[in-house]
């Protein structure tokens, strides 16, 4: 069985002080009451870190960019405790087949966490994004489809952004429109998405065993 994330945490020397600020920092960007940040500590305590599949297809890198330069937690922190980002094209080492296979491997893990990152072309049957010979709308119906959450980071991947401004030759759309009915669906917009936010998303996740309450733009 794998170690919770606190005791992740305590390992590189990270201190329950500095753990519980996190949680508070958290439960405060997702407007939750102070009472939120103990249980968010508490299921912490007892919790693996979940798997995370971050998909890159029409987008600027800017919300990879934000990931690198979060600060609370650091993005050290992020990769290493608090995510098992287990799949990302731009910060992973492996690459080809290799990348291939930990993606495959990545999905096979049980409540797995989706993040998109840029719009998905749908024009011309996805050839204007693909990877390892796979359409971006292939990919992102494949990974989001099994998830336990997907989150639409950046404007982007929550709304189409402006690849998907007219008069929109690659036929972008969001992960929404792409991907119709995806349960546990989250559009976190932004350009870059705040990573603060993001984390926090998950933590209420692992925590409560549900997402924060959404408006009708999810």
């Amino acid at each position: 069985m794998g170690k919770s994330v606190v005791q992740l945490l305590e390992a590189r020397g990270i201190s329950r002080r500095r753990f519980l600020g996190f949680c508070g920092a958290a439960a405060a960007s997702l407007a939750l009451p102070r009472s939120a940040a103990g249980e968010m500590a508490k299921a912490l305590a007892s919790t693996t870190k979940p798997v995370v599949l971050w998909l890159e297809f029409q987008d600027c890198a800017g919300d990879t960019e934000s990931l690198l330069r979060a600060t609370r937690p650091g993005v050290a922190e992020i990769l290493l405790e608090i995510l098992s980002l287990d799949y990302h094209e731009t910060l992973m080492a492996a690459a080809g087949k290799q990348a291939e296979d930990a993606r495959l491997a990545a999905m096979m893990q049980k409540g797995y966490v989706a993040v998109v990152e840029g719009s998905i072309p749908t024009g011309a049957g996805g050839v204007y994004c693909c990877v390892g010979g796979r359409s971006a709308l292939d990919m992102a119906k494949e990974v989001c489809s099994g998830a336990a959450v997907t989150i639409a980071a950046g404007s982007c991947a929550a709304f189409g952004g402006i690849p998907a401004a007219k008069p929109n030759p690659t036929g972008a759309c969001s992960v929404g429109d792409a991907v119709p009915g995806l349960k546990n669906l989250v559009n976190l917009p932004g350009c870059p998405v705040n990573v603060d936010n993001l984390v926090a998303l998950v933590v209420h996740q692992l925590t409560f065993g549900s997402l924060p309450a959404v408006d009708r733009n999810r």
